[in-house]
């Protein structure tokens, strides 16, 4: 995979408060959310910065995965997402190299968009993710 076709597609901020979230960035930044939906049980607001979103990562419950992330390190960055040309080539090629996979196979996210997580243990501590 050439690194000229992949970009950095979000990047997702877990927070406590949705709507004190949502404030900063309309108050201080100008920016409205792109729309809310749900999806791996947290209440996800996109919000546009040219070709790169921010999703706002409110827990619909403690025990979700974005509501463990808090309770464990606190509000703060949950994961970078990262756009590849072909998903199903980009896990294959991470599994054939030994990098962890949480996703061994594509799964819906937010947006409808195909998406598979990289294990932190494999990425430096930071989960990434990966969509097409």
């Amino acid at each position: 995979m050439a690194p000229s076709n992949s970009q950095i597609a979000h990047i997702g901020l877990a927070v406590e408060d949705l709507e004190t979230a949502l404030s900063f960035f309309k108050d201080v930044l100008g920016h409205e959310p792109t729309g809310v939906e749900s999806a791996d049980g947290a209440e996800i607001a996109s919000l546009r910065f040219g070709d790169v979103d921010i999703e706002l990562l409110k827990p619909q419950k403690p025990d979700s995965p974005i509501g463990k992330f808090i309770a464990k390190r606190g509000p703060g960055i949950h994961h970078i997402c990262l756009r590849v040309p072909d998903l199903d080539a980009a896990i294959t090629d991470c599994q054939s190299k030994g990098y962890q996979m949480i996703d061994a196979e594509p799964r819906t996210g937010a947006g409808g968009h195909r998406i598979a997580f990289l294990h932190p243990k494999s990425t430096f501590g930071i989960l990434l993710e990966l969509t097409d």
